[in-house]
């Protein structure tokens, strides 16, 4: 039985003019900056110029797990401010083909480079799949509800696995019984149960709260444009970052 509409989130009527929260980018300009130092030493050992294990050393994976956390957590923030703001459907579709074509953009940047171990559903994939399933289910379902099954997303990876899902267009789901040899993996199980968690917050932020709403320190300014920008920062620093090393690379060769 549906909870009564009352214990429901309730958006706001539509505004075109929609406010940005400054602190919110920060949070986001934070995960880029933390990606991009990790990616920043990814290359550097892709290129030999350290030596590092980044697919196995607890140093490097559990970075890897708590920028994805901040990534999503933000993704889901921000969708509980944009229903909250009456986001409509058309608004939400423009931003969610953003994603999904930059999703397939690194999928083909990522074969070209890596051909055995492309990334065929990371971070931007996960984030496509689960932007819809948020936006359909979450703003229905009382919070209560919310956080019970984000904890079930969260736990089933590790209740339930099956070799069914281990296959490149199986695994996206999650519930694999080994990781696939690919760059980037991110399915739906367990992270869409960060991004829930996320949703959450911001329900709570935006409901009980002014914290988004404060402004930041010029100190942290640089951050939260950074956070403006984040989709696009995303696509283009790897690029960046590997042809600069390529050219020092080539600058150092005898």
């Amino acid at each position: 039985m549906l909870t009564p509409a009352r214990h429901i989130y309730q958006p706001l009527a539509p505004n075109h003019a929609q406010p940005r929260h400054a602190r919110l980018d920060v949070l986001r300009g934070l995960a880029m900056l933390w990606m991009t130092l990790f990616h920043f030493g990814f290359d550097l050992n892709h290129f030999g110029w350290i030596r590092a294990d980044f697919y196995r050393d607890p140093f490097w994976t559990w970075q890897r797990s708590c920028i994805v956390s901040l990534f999503l957590i933000c993704a889901g923030i921000g969708q509980a401010v944009a229903v909250g703001q009456g986001q409509s459907w058309p608004r939400f579709w423009r931003r969610w083909g953003q994603v999904a074509a930059c999703a397939l953009l690194v999928s083909l940047g990522s074969w070209l480079m890596f051909p055995r171990s492309f990334i065929s559903f990371g971070v931007l994939h996960g984030m496509a799949v689960m932007l819809l399933l948020l936006r359909w289910a979450a703003p229905r379902l009382p919070t209560v509800l919310l956080v019970a099954l984000a904890l079930l997303a969260l736990a089933a990876p590790s209740l339930w696995q099956h070799p069914w899902f281990d296959t490149r267009w199986t695994n996206w789901l999650g519930l694999i019984t080994h990781k696939p040899v690919t760059e980037d993996y991110v399915p739906v199980l367990p992270w869409l149960g960060v991004m829930l968690l996320g949703f959450v917050l911001g329900r709570w932020l935006t409901a009980r709260t002014a914290w988004l709403d404060g402004p930041v320190p010029k100190l942290l300014t640089p951050l939260a444009q950074l956070g403006r920008w984040s989709l696009s920062y995303y696509m283009l620093h790897q690029p960046v970052l590997i042809a600069a090393l390529s050219l020092l690379q080539w600058l150092r060769l005898p």
